[in-house]
């Protein structure tokens, strides 16, 4: 079975939690400041094909203290049994570092006792060895959030572009009030409402009949493709900022007939792209649970 391999370390504040969380959000099974002296046991339990682990990130630092000195060891073993791995080294300017520190109040692993300055260039000493070994280096200095995803996309995509990026698509009805976890809302109340046709009020977007009474229209279509585009658009761009999902609502005055619609309709034109995407329907049967608990159901 093939695995990667992935041993996240480098200078304490430069970013290794958020790698490892960007890391799990792609699929890597994450496991951070795992005792080195179990490093060799952990390989070869997740190479084993019992437990179908496909990507593995180990997060490796000071934290380690007196067991550091045997990682170089433990890690020539793990190779020499055969399993192979990367390591990813994060670093960082002193300067920016006791900044770091400063602003979040929080004590360095080494700094009881010493000024930071003495703690950041004791741990850069104890750690030059693993940077030397590091198959990448990034240097998060100056780097935002969004630019470490960018980077660590880079390295770690495995030519599968953007397609951690999640969309969700969610109907809704502007009577039971507007998602809160909302990115972009769309408002298609301007479109021909099925509710006032007898024979469709008691249907739903996902039948054919309603379907074809809303697409019918020439608005419809026209809005439509202008809004496939519009989302076609901005993915990439939200995905350059950082964001790891987008949920897109569209909205309708009971959310059971037009939003559904044209979700479903939006859903069908973005489905081939390289993300994954889902449709769901917030409200779509909200009318029948309320005249189910009004009487008594």
């Amino acid at each position: 079975m093939s695995m990667r391999f992935v041993i996240v370390t480098g200078m304490s504040g430069a970013g290794k939690s958020s790698v490892l969380k960007m890391l799990e959000d792609d699929g890597y099974f994450c496991v951070d400041n795992l005792p080195v002296p179990l490093i060799q046991k952990f390989a070869q339990i997740s190479w084993h094909e019992e437990n179908m682990i496909s990507k593995v990130a180990l997060g490796i630092d000071i934290r380690s203290r007196r067991h550091l000195s045997m990682l170089s060891d433990e890690l020539a073993a793990v190779r020499e049994s055969g399993y192979s791995y990367e390591i990813l080294f994060l670093d960082c300017d002193t300067k920016k570092l006791v900044k770091r520190y400063k602003e979040t109040r929080r004590r360095h692993p080494l700094g009881k006792g010493a000024r930071i300055e003495d703690a950041i260039a004791d741990e850069r000493q104890q750690l030059s060895f693993l940077r030397d070994q590091s198959d990448y280096i990034i240097d998060t200095s100056n780097l935002l959030i969004r630019d470490l995803k960018a980077e660590i996309r880079k390295i770690f995509a495995e030519g599968r572009e953007y397609e951690n990026f999640y969309i969700s698509l969610l109907s809704f009805g502007y009577k039971y009030g507007i998602p809160t976890d909302a990115d972009l809302v769309f408002d298609v109340r301007f479109l021909p409402n099925p509710f006032y046709v007898d024979e469709l009020r008691p249907m739903t977007g996902n039948d054919e009949k309603v379907f074809q009474y809303v697409m019918q229209s020439e608005d419809a279509n026209i809005f439509l493709d202008k809004l496939t585009d519009f989302v076609t658009f901005l993915i990439p761009r939200y995905i350059t900022e950082g964001k790891n999902g987008l949920v897109i609502a569209i909205g309708c005055t009971g959310g059971k007939h037009r939003s559904v619609t044209i979700t479903n309709a939006l859903f069908e034109k973005l489905k081939k792209l390289p993300y994954s995407i889902k449709a769901e329907h917030r409200d779509i049967d909200r009318d029948t649970r309320r005249e189910h608990q009004n009487m008594g159901v």
